[in-house]
């Protein structure tokens, strides 16, 4: 890896870095961790697509960290706005009028769909999540929430709780008012099923049963990932949201759209469920509103809930709510998509440099059983067997195998995200071309490790 090896980092810096590897390993507790094994990577520095680690390797940056950094790293428009708004307005309590706050819910619901027009800001994700639901169990009076296996939806206490997969069960005690349901998810139908047609039929009978078993009643809000992200960027079959939407119209069920990893652009739409032409009654967001450089989240309310909250108080809130340092850096974060045309963008990087090249990976790699996603949103499903799709990690999990494709994937010089027995194509939306074309080439040296462990 000598070759990556640049002037761009200091050996002062190097030595900065070991200073904090070992000041983090005495001090700080890591989440998703067991403390002791956990060797965790240096970043001395970042810009754009690249990341530099601590041993000064330049790394492009395919992860978007936790798909996080749509605009790409220190994007000098958003650095000047939250210097100038420090300059101004460090911070505030939520209850007065500021006007990085009031810009920024304005531009948000100008871009969200229907009449998603109130902005709830949170400090990010998770407690969007929780706050989405709590404003749907007041407006219907009801407790119950509906929520897909395969689906993630934060580490918070009722989040993680409405989180369909394995980072939920060692929090969850079936005390929180959760009921999960299978998605339509057609290369791993739960449904048996042989089509996109098939899946979306039988995904929605079998979701209609559970509202029917459990009792409409009862059921408050239904939460749903427009495009799940960690849980595997596996597209909703036609139909299947339209779908959705209507049963939850049909039972007097909140449909809370989670777009906190699909929307601002991810997917080649401003949120993802532009692609079904869906509006839900309350969608949530973080991640790409401000491209992470300051602790932003919220929740984009419909005009029928907000009259709820009307007269009647909101029972919530949090000290940093619409934090002026975080609303400025989201201002200056869609102004800047706008004029760069990012969102168009990143449309046309998947449609005709990494759909083609993931197409061409699982035509001449055994170990990718399939591809698929949206925009700069993909995965890369890796098996063992293409017949049989068994995986190269079991679900919930990792695995040698898995583990040697990353350190492939690293030693090529990258840093990719990965997630049981998938790599994940999520830089950033303004990556450049040839970046992103030597990007995908240095993947494919990983996909060959892949391919040694394929059975069948």
């Amino acid at each position: 890896m000598t070759e990556q090896l640049t002037a761009d980092i200091s050996a002062e810096e190097i030595e900065a870095g070991k200073r904090a590897y070992q000041l983090d390993r005495d001090h700080v507790f890591h989440s998703w961790q067991a403390q002791g094994p956990f060797n965790p990577m240096t970043i001395l520095k970042t810009q754009d697509s690249y990341v530099w680690d601590g041993e000064g390797r330049k790394l492009i940056d395919i992860s978007s960290q936790l798909v996080n950094t749509n605009i790409g790293h220190q994007h000098p428009k958003v650095i000047a706005a939250i210097q100038e708004q420090a300059a101004k307005i460090a911070t505030i309590a939520p209850q007065h009028v500021n006007d990085a706050r009031s810009e920024a819910a304005r531009l948000i619901a100008e871009r969200t769909p229907g009449d998603l027009n109130r902005i709830f800001f949170t400090n990010g994700g998770a407690d969007a999540v929780e706050h989405a639901i709590r404003m749907a169990r007041l407006h219907t009076g009801k407790h119950k929430v509906l929520s897909a296996y395969r689906s993630y939806h934060g580490g918070t206490q009722l989040a993680i709780n409405a989180t369909g997969d394995p980072r939920r069960f060692a929090s969850d005690h079936a005390t929180d008012g959760v009921v999960h349901f299978f998605p339509a998810y057609p290369y791993r139908s739960y449904f048996g099923s042989t089509s996109e047609a098939e899946e979306t039929e039988r995904a929605l009978k079998h979701l209609e049963d559970t509202i029917v078993l459990e009792g409409a009643s009862t059921i408050g809000a239904l939460i749903l990932e427009s495009i799940p992200g960690t849980a595997g960027i596996y597209m909703p079959p036609a139909g299947y949201l339209a779908g959705v939407r209507e049963l939850t119209r049909k039972y007097g069920i909140v449909y809370i759209a989670d777009e906190v990893m699909a929307g601002f652009g991810r997917s080649g739409q401003w949120f993802s469920v532009n692609h079904w032409g869906v509006t839900p009654d309350l969608l949530t967001f973080a991640k790409g509103v401000n491209s992470g450089y300051v602790p932003l989240g919220g929740v984009a309310i419909n005009n029928e809930i907000f009259e709820t909250f009307r007269e009647r108080p909101y029972p919530g809130g949090l000290t940093y709510s619409g934090h002026p340092l975080a609303c400025a850096a989201a201002v200056a974060t869609i102004h800047a998509m706008e004029d760069e045309s990012m969102v168009a963008n990143a449309k046309r990087l998947g449609d005709e440099i990494i759909g083609p090249r993931l197409a061409q990976f699982a035509a001449q790699h055994p170990s990718v059983g399939e591809v698929r996603g949206a925009g700069v949103f993909w995965a890369i499903e890796l098996v063992k067997n293409r017949e049989t799709r068994e995986p190269l990690a079991a679900y919930g999990g990792s695995s040698p195998e898995m583990n040697e494709v990353v350190a492939a994937a690293k030693a090529a010089g990258l840093l990719p995200f990965a997630n049981f027995n998938r790599l994940h194509v999520v830089p950033a939306l303004n990556i450049p071309d040839d970046v992103l074309v030597e990007a995908l080439d240095r993947l494919e040296q990983a996909l060959v490790v892949a391919d040694k462990f394929v059975t069948g």
